[in-house]
Protein backbone atom coordinates (compact mmCIF):
# COMPACT_ATOMS: atom_id res chain seq x y z
CA UNK A 1 0.00 0.00 0.00
CA UNK A 2 1.09 3.55 -0.71
CA UNK A 3 2.49 5.67 2.13
CA UNK A 4 0.98 9.15 2.04
CA UNK A 5 2.47 12.32 3.47
CA UNK A 6 0.58 14.30 6.10
CA UNK A 7 2.06 17.49 4.67
CA UNK A 8 3.96 17.98 7.95
CA UNK A 9 7.53 16.73 7.54
CA UNK A 10 8.28 16.29 11.25
CA UNK A 11 5.02 14.37 11.74
CA UNK A 12 5.78 12.05 8.81
CA UNK A 13 9.13 11.32 10.42
CA UNK A 14 7.50 10.71 13.82
CA UNK A 15 5.10 8.20 12.24
CA UNK A 16 7.90 6.31 10.51
CA UNK A 17 7.32 7.77 7.06
CA UNK A 18 3.69 8.91 6.81
CA UNK A 19 0.22 7.36 6.73
CA UNK A 20 -0.64 4.16 4.90
CA UNK A 21 -3.65 4.48 2.64
CA UNK A 22 -6.79 2.90 4.10
CA UNK A 23 -5.32 3.24 7.61
CA UNK A 24 -6.91 4.55 10.81
CA UNK A 25 -5.21 7.26 12.88
CA UNK A 26 -6.52 7.72 16.43
CA UNK A 27 -5.78 11.09 18.09
CA UNK A 28 -6.33 11.10 21.86
CA UNK A 29 -6.42 14.33 23.84
CA UNK A 30 -7.79 15.88 27.04
CA UNK A 31 -10.25 18.63 27.92
CA UNK A 32 -8.06 21.68 27.23
CA UNK A 33 -5.95 20.23 24.43
CA UNK A 34 -5.76 21.53 20.88
CA UNK A 35 -4.49 18.15 19.72
CA UNK A 36 -7.68 17.74 17.70
CA UNK A 37 -6.46 20.51 15.37
CA UNK A 38 -3.76 18.17 14.01
CA UNK A 39 -6.47 16.18 12.20
CA UNK A 40 -7.71 19.23 10.33
CA UNK A 41 -4.17 20.34 9.47
CA UNK A 42 -3.62 16.93 7.84
CA UNK A 43 -6.98 17.21 6.07
CA UNK A 44 -6.17 20.72 4.82
CA UNK A 45 -2.77 19.58 3.52
CA UNK A 46 -4.20 16.52 1.78
CA UNK A 47 -6.98 18.60 0.17
CA UNK A 48 -4.23 20.82 -1.20
CA UNK A 49 -2.82 17.69 -2.86
CA UNK A 50 -6.15 16.89 -4.54
CA UNK A 51 -7.86 14.74 -1.90
CA UNK A 52 -11.40 15.30 -0.63
CA UNK A 53 -12.26 16.09 2.99
CA UNK A 54 -15.08 14.28 4.81
CA UNK A 55 -16.00 15.49 8.29
CA UNK A 56 -18.24 13.17 10.32
CA UNK A 57 -19.72 15.54 12.90
CA UNK A 58 -21.43 13.93 15.89
CA UNK A 59 -20.78 16.52 18.59
CA UNK A 60 -21.50 20.12 17.48
CA UNK A 61 -24.11 22.10 15.55
CA UNK A 62 -22.74 23.32 12.23
CA UNK A 63 -22.37 26.94 13.39
CA UNK A 64 -20.31 25.89 16.41
CA UNK A 65 -18.13 23.59 14.32
CA UNK A 66 -17.54 26.44 11.89
CA UNK A 67 -16.44 28.73 14.74
CA UNK A 68 -14.11 26.12 16.25
CA UNK A 69 -12.41 25.49 12.92
CA UNK A 70 -12.21 29.21 12.22
CA UNK A 71 -9.82 29.44 15.18
CA UNK A 72 -7.30 27.32 13.26
CA UNK A 73 -7.89 29.18 9.97
CA UNK A 74 -9.92 26.34 8.49
CA UNK A 75 -12.79 27.95 6.55
CA UNK A 76 -15.46 25.26 6.59
CA UNK A 77 -17.99 27.03 4.38
CA UNK A 78 -15.46 28.16 1.80
CA UNK A 79 -14.00 24.66 1.42
CA UNK A 80 -17.46 23.12 1.21
CA UNK A 81 -18.72 25.58 -1.38
CA UNK A 82 -15.52 25.08 -3.39
CA UNK A 83 -16.31 21.36 -3.60
CA UNK A 84 -13.38 20.29 -1.44
CA UNK A 85 -15.24 18.70 1.45
CA UNK A 86 -18.50 17.21 2.68
CA UNK A 87 -19.97 17.04 6.17
CA UNK A 88 -21.85 13.93 7.25
CA UNK A 89 -23.82 15.66 10.00
CA UNK A 90 -24.77 12.99 12.52
CA UNK A 91 -25.44 15.54 15.29
CA UNK A 92 -28.01 17.44 13.23
CA UNK A 93 -29.53 14.21 11.93
CA UNK A 94 -30.23 13.04 15.51
CA UNK A 95 -31.68 16.39 16.55
CA UNK A 96 -33.75 17.14 13.44
CA UNK A 97 -31.78 20.09 12.01
CA UNK A 98 -31.67 20.53 8.23
CA UNK A 99 -29.21 22.87 6.51
CA UNK A 100 -29.46 24.35 3.00
CA UNK A 101 -25.77 23.85 2.20
CA UNK A 102 -25.39 21.16 -0.46
CA UNK A 103 -22.17 19.85 1.10
CA UNK A 104 -23.92 19.04 4.42
CA UNK A 105 -25.54 15.59 4.43
CA UNK A 106 -28.19 14.63 6.98
CA UNK A 107 -30.77 11.89 7.49
CA UNK A 108 -33.57 12.84 9.88
CA UNK A 109 -34.67 9.22 10.24
CA UNK A 110 -31.36 7.94 11.62
CA UNK A 111 -31.32 6.45 15.13
CA UNK A 112 -29.36 3.98 17.26
CA UNK A 113 -30.98 0.90 15.70
CA UNK A 114 -30.58 1.98 12.05
CA UNK A 115 -27.34 3.90 12.29
CA UNK A 116 -24.94 1.80 10.22
CA UNK A 117 -27.03 1.27 7.04
CA UNK A 118 -28.21 4.89 7.01
CA UNK A 119 -24.72 6.21 7.67
CA UNK A 120 -23.38 4.12 4.79
CA UNK A 121 -26.14 5.41 2.50
CA UNK A 122 -25.24 8.98 3.47
CA UNK A 123 -21.55 8.35 2.76
CA UNK A 124 -22.19 6.62 -0.56
CA UNK A 125 -24.47 9.45 -1.64
CA UNK A 126 -21.64 11.93 -0.98
CA UNK A 127 -19.22 9.60 -2.77
CA UNK A 128 -21.50 9.50 -5.81
CA UNK A 129 -22.45 13.20 -5.88
CA UNK A 130 -19.27 15.11 -5.09
CA UNK A 131 -16.29 12.96 -4.05
CA UNK A 132 -15.96 11.04 -7.30
CA UNK A 133 -12.56 9.43 -7.84
CA UNK A 134 -10.73 11.62 -5.32
CA UNK A 135 -9.24 10.09 -2.18
CA UNK A 136 -11.48 10.71 0.86
CA UNK A 137 -9.68 11.98 3.96
CA UNK A 138 -12.12 11.55 6.83
CA UNK A 139 -12.09 13.17 10.26
CA UNK A 140 -14.52 11.77 12.82
CA UNK A 141 -15.31 14.64 15.18
CA UNK A 142 -15.61 12.94 17.51
CA UNK A 143 -15.69 9.26 18.53
CA UNK A 144 -16.71 10.23 22.07
CA UNK A 145 -19.62 12.16 20.58
CA UNK A 146 -20.64 9.12 18.57
CA UNK A 147 -20.34 6.84 21.61
CA UNK A 148 -22.58 9.23 23.58
CA UNK A 149 -25.26 9.20 20.89
CA UNK A 150 -25.18 5.44 20.30
CA UNK A 151 -24.05 4.08 23.70
CA UNK A 152 -20.52 2.72 24.11
CA UNK A 153 -21.28 -0.99 23.76
CA UNK A 154 -23.54 -0.41 20.76
CA UNK A 155 -20.90 1.85 19.23
CA UNK A 156 -18.24 -0.88 19.55
CA UNK A 157 -20.52 -3.40 17.82
CA UNK A 158 -21.28 -0.91 15.03
CA UNK A 159 -17.57 -0.18 14.63
CA UNK A 160 -16.78 -3.88 14.24
CA UNK A 161 -19.40 -4.18 11.50
CA UNK A 162 -18.05 -1.04 9.84
CA UNK A 163 -14.55 -2.55 9.82
CA UNK A 164 -15.98 -5.58 8.00
CA UNK A 165 -17.72 -3.32 5.46
CA UNK A 166 -14.46 -1.44 4.88
CA UNK A 167 -12.55 -4.67 4.34
CA UNK A 168 -15.08 -5.88 1.79
CA UNK A 169 -14.88 -2.52 -0.02
CA UNK A 170 -11.08 -2.78 -0.09
CA UNK A 171 -11.36 -6.18 -1.80
CA UNK A 172 -14.09 -5.31 -4.29
CA UNK A 173 -13.96 -1.56 -5.09
CA UNK A 174 -11.50 -0.01 -7.53
CA UNK A 175 -11.00 3.51 -6.20
CA UNK A 176 -8.49 5.46 -4.17
CA UNK A 177 -8.44 4.16 -0.63
CA UNK A 178 -9.22 6.64 2.16
CA UNK A 179 -7.37 8.00 5.16
CA UNK A 180 -9.37 7.84 8.38
CA UNK A 181 -8.61 10.12 11.34
CA UNK A 182 -10.48 9.53 14.59
CA UNK A 183 -10.68 12.15 17.32
CA UNK A 184 -11.35 11.13 20.92
CA UNK A 185 -11.43 13.17 24.12
CA UNK A 186 -10.20 10.77 26.82
CA UNK A 187 -12.21 12.52 29.53
CA UNK A 188 -15.55 11.63 27.94
CA UNK A 189 -15.13 7.88 27.44
CA UNK A 190 -14.23 4.78 29.42
CA UNK A 191 -10.84 3.05 29.41
CA UNK A 192 -12.63 0.11 27.83
CA UNK A 193 -13.58 2.15 24.77
CA UNK A 194 -10.07 3.60 24.45
CA UNK A 195 -8.70 0.06 24.54
CA UNK A 196 -11.06 -1.08 21.78
CA UNK A 197 -10.21 1.93 19.63
CA UNK A 198 -6.49 1.26 20.01
CA UNK A 199 -7.05 -2.22 18.57
CA UNK A 200 -8.68 -0.84 15.41
CA UNK A 201 -6.19 2.02 15.02
CA UNK A 202 -3.05 1.51 12.96
CA UNK A 203 -1.60 4.73 14.35
CA UNK A 204 -2.15 6.27 17.78
CA UNK A 205 -1.12 9.82 18.75
CA UNK A 206 -1.71 11.07 22.30
CA UNK A 207 -1.65 14.67 23.56
CA UNK A 208 -1.20 15.94 27.11
CA UNK A 209 -2.00 19.58 27.88
CA UNK A 210 -0.66 21.54 30.86
CA UNK A 211 -2.45 23.84 33.30
CA UNK A 212 0.45 26.30 33.38
CA UNK A 213 1.52 26.33 29.72
CA UNK A 214 -0.04 26.61 26.28
CA UNK A 215 2.51 24.11 25.03
CA UNK A 216 1.41 20.48 24.95
CA UNK A 217 3.29 17.19 24.79
CA UNK A 218 2.61 14.86 21.86
CA UNK A 219 3.51 11.16 21.81
CA UNK A 220 3.24 8.74 18.89
CA UNK A 221 2.16 5.54 20.65
CA UNK A 222 1.70 3.25 17.67
CA UNK A 223 2.60 2.93 14.00
CA UNK A 224 2.64 -0.10 11.64
CA UNK A 225 5.66 1.17 9.67
CA UNK A 226 9.04 -0.51 10.14
CA UNK A 227 10.72 2.91 10.14
CA UNK A 228 8.86 3.97 13.30
CA UNK A 229 11.00 4.76 16.35
CA UNK A 230 9.50 5.96 19.60
CA UNK A 231 11.04 9.26 20.73
CA UNK A 232 12.00 9.76 24.36
CA UNK A 233 10.03 12.71 25.72
CA UNK A 234 7.84 12.96 22.64
CA UNK A 235 7.24 16.27 20.86
CA UNK A 236 6.38 19.85 21.79
CA UNK A 237 3.08 20.99 20.26
CA UNK A 238 1.36 24.36 20.23
CA UNK A 239 -0.81 26.63 18.09
CA UNK A 240 0.62 29.93 16.88
CA UNK A 241 -1.80 32.25 15.05
CA UNK A 242 -3.95 29.25 14.21
CA UNK A 243 -1.11 27.18 12.76
CA UNK A 244 0.55 24.12 14.24
CA UNK A 245 4.07 24.30 15.66
CA UNK A 246 5.67 20.89 16.28
CA UNK A 247 9.22 20.04 17.34
CA UNK A 248 11.03 17.29 19.25
CA UNK A 249 10.90 17.71 23.03
CA UNK A 250 14.68 17.89 23.25
CA UNK A 251 14.75 21.08 21.16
Amino acid sequence: MEILTTGIAILDDALGGGLLEDSNLLILYDAYSYGWSLAFEIMRNRMGMGDFGVIVDSILPLSSLEMELGGINFDLKREGEAGNLAILDIFSSFYGIKYPEVFVYTDQSIDESTFLPKYLLMYRRALREIIGDRRPVGVDATLDGMAFLLGEDNFIRILQRLMAVKEEARLTEKRKRPLNIWLMNKGRVSEKLISWMAVYSHYVIEFHSSEDSFEERMFVRKSPLPGFKSREGGYRFRLDNGRIKLRPFSQ
